[in-house]
C-alpha cells in the first residue's frame, strides 16, 4: 500500500521490462499527469497537461498487451498506459475523465471517487496498491478527412525503426541559416513530407555553438504543445546534424506582417494568446525561450501559431527567480536587463511578448531605430509611446509587459490570461484548437510551398556549404553524443526536464 498526500494521485509501476515500453510512476497532480522514474517522486521525467487531454480510450488489446488505455491529446500525440487489470485501468480512465470534465465511464464511479479527486485535480489522503504499469507514446495518424485516428500495428512498427538520411527524399530548399539549411523532404515509406534542418558540425564547433545546439535538440525532444514545433527524429552523420520536424507551410508571421504592414487587434490578440500559451508551457518546463520574434513564428495550414527555433533557449530555470546571464537574442526584442549585462529571469520573454504585440499592431517594435546602439539606449530609457488607435485594454497590457524593472513586469500567467484584453478568449478552447483562426493561409496541400520565399526555392537542393579553410580537422567524436532521437524511443520521457 502507498500513502500519498497533497497533490498526488495513484502511483503505478512496471513489473517486467518490455521492449519500447518505459518504466514510469504516473501521478495525478493539480493540472497535469506527471511521470517519474522512481516511486519517491524525485526524478520527474515529464508531464501531460490536463487541458491538452481530449479523451481517454480503453483497448481490449494493444500490440498483444492487455489492460491498456490511451490518453489522446490535442497536440496530436497519444500516450499508451498498460495497467495490471481491468479494474485498475477503469479506475484511471474514470479519474482522468473527471479531470477533463467528461464524468465517469464503464460503471466504475466508486473507483474514481475513491481517488479523492476534485475538479482541479487535487486529492485528499490517498491509498492505492502499487500495480504493474508500462507506458509508451506515439503520434496519432491523420486521415484524409483530417480526423485523427490510432496508428495501425504496421505503422507503429515503422515508427519504432531507427531512421537515417537514406529514409528521405530531398525535394526543395525552404530555408537557410548561419549553420546550415532547411529542406522539404519526403519519407520514402510513408510519402509524408517533413522539414529537415541540416546543420554543419564543423561550423557549429568552430563558432562555439555546440552547447546551444545540444540544448535545442534537448528542448525539442520534450515539447508536446499545440503551438510549439514538434521533433520527430534527430540523427547525425560524420559531417552533419539532422532534425526532422513537421513541415509548417502557412508562412512566417514576419512574411504576413511585412505583406499586410499591421494586423487588426482581434488578429493580434489571437496570435498573442497562442504565443502566451506556448510561452507559459515552456516556462513551466523550466525553459527560457530568449528569441521571440516574427521570423521564429510560423503559421500552420489552418492559421495557428507554431513557435520554432530553440537554439537560444536554456533549460533548468524551474523557479520564478532562477537566473542566467548569457547575452543573446535579437536586438529589437531584448529586455533592458540583458542589455545592461545583468543576470535575468524568464521575465525577459514577457518583455519580448509585449514588444511583439506592439509590432503586430504598428508594423515596428516600440523602440526600433536602424542604429543598434541608439536602439539599445531607447530600450533602456525612452518613453513608451502608445498610438492613439490602441484600445485601452491592449495599451494596458503592453505597458505591463514593457516595465523596465522585471520585478514590476507583468509575468504571472494567471494575471496575463485574466487581463481585460483577453476577456473574450476561451483559453480551454484555444488550446484545444477549437477557435477558428482569423486568417487562414493559402495552402493547397501538405507539400505546398506557396508561402516559402522564392529565394530559397530556386536553390539547388544538392548544393551545400563549402568548408571554410580555417575549419580544418575533424570534430571530436563525442561532441554531439546522445543527439539521436525518435519520438517513441523516449516513451513518456518526451517532456523530460
Amino acid at each position: 500500500m502507498s500513502n500519498i498526500t497533497g497533490k498526488s494521485g495513484y502511483i503505478f509501476k512496471e513489473g517486467a521490462q518490455m521492449k519500447n515500453w518505459k518504466k514510469r510512476f504516473l501521478v495525478i497532480e493539480r493540472d497535469k499527469l506527471s511521470y517519474y522514474t522512481k516511486d519517491n517522486l524525485k526524478d520527474k521525467k515529464g508531464e501531460i497537461l490536463i487541458r491538452t487531454i481530449r479523451e481517454v480510450k480503453s483497448f481490449r488489446e494493444y500490440k498483444s498487451r492487455k489492460y491498456v488505455f490511451g490518453i489522446v491529446t490535442t497536440t496530436g500525440r497519444t500516450y499508451y498506459v498498460q495497467g495490471s487489470d481491468e479494474e485498475n485501468i477503469n479506475s484511471w480512465i474514470n479519474a482522468i475523465n473527471v479531470l477533463i470534465g467528461k464524468g465517469q465511464t464503464n460503471g466504475a464511479g466508486e473507483q474514481a471517487a475513491s481517488a479523492g479527486l476534485t475538479s482541479n485535480g487535487s486529492s485528499s489522503n490517498l491509498k492505492a496498491n502499487a500495480a504493474p504499469t508500462t507506458v509508451t507514446t506515439t503520434r496519432a495518424v491523420e486521415s484524409q478527412n483530417g480526423v485523427q485516428k490510432q496508428p495501425t500495428q504496421a505503422q507503429t512498427k515503422e515508427d519504432d525503426r531507427k531512421v537515417s538520411l537514406d529514409d528521405f527524399v530531398q525535394l526543395k530548399v525552404i530555408g537557410r541559416g548561419g549553420f546550415g539549411r532547411v529542406l522539404l523532404v519526403k519519407k520514402k515509406d510513408s510519402n509524408k513530407v517533413y522539414a529537415m534542418k541540416v546543420l554543419k558540425k564543423k561550423l557549429i564547433a568552430h563558432r562555439g555553438e555546440i552547447e546551444h545546439t545540444r540544448t535545442e535538440r534537448s528542448v525539442l525532444s520534450k515539447l508536446d504543445h499545440p503551438f510549439l514545433a514538434k521533433l520527430h527524429w534527430s540523427f547525425q552523420t560524420e559531417d552533419n546534424l539532422y532534425f526532422i520536424m513537421d513541415f509548417i507551410n502557412g508562412g512566417e508571421l514576419f512574411h504576413h506582417l511585412s505583406k499586410e504592414k499591421k494586423f487588426s487587434e482581434d488578429r493580434a490578440k489571437f496570435y498573442a494568446a497562442e504565443i502566451i500559451s506556448g510561452m507559459e508551457y515552456l516556462h513551466k518546463a523550466g525553459v527560457i525561450y530568449r528569441d521571440l520574434k516574427p521570423e521564429n513564428l510560423l503559421l500552420s495550414h489552418k492559421g495557428h501559431i507554431i513557435m520554432t527555433d530553440f537554439g537560444l533557449s536554456k533549460e533548468g530555470l524551474h523557479t520564478s527567480d532562477s537566473r542566467t546571464g548569457t547575452f543573446c537574442g535579437t536586438p529589437e526584442y531584448l529586455a533592458p536587463e540583458i542589455i545592461k549585462g545583468e543576470d535575468y529571469t524568464k521575465a525577459i520573454d514577457w518583455w519580448s511578448v509585449g514588444t511583439l504585440i506592439y509590432e503586430m499592431l504598428t508594423g515596428l517594435p516600440p523602440f526600433y531605430t536602424e542604429d543598434e546602439e541608439n536602439m539599445y539606449q531607447r530600450i533602456m530609457t525612452a518613453d513608451l509611446v502608445i498610438p492613439s488607435h490602441f484600445s485601452a485594454g491592449v495599451a494596458d497590457l503592453i505597458r505591463g509587459f514593457l516595465r523596465r524593472d522585471p520585478k514590476d513586469r507583468l509575468q504571472d500567467a494567471d494575471d496575463i490570461r485574466g487581463h481585460q484584453w483577453f476577456s473574450d478568449i476561451d483559453w480551454d478552447k484555444l488550446e484545444k484548437l477549437e477557435i477558428n483562426p482569423p486568417f487562414v493561409p493559402n495552402v493547397e496541400s501538405p507539400d505546398d510551398v506557396n508561402n516559402i520565399d522564392e529565394e530559397f526555392l530556386t536553390e539547388n537542393v544538392e548544393d551545400d556549404f563549402d568548408d571554410d579553410e580555417e575549419m580544418k580537422g575533424p570534430v571530436k567524436a563525442d561532441a554531439f553524443g546522445g543527439f539521436t532521437f525518435q519520438a517513441n524511443d523516449a516513451g513518456l520521457a518526451l517532456q523530460e526536464v
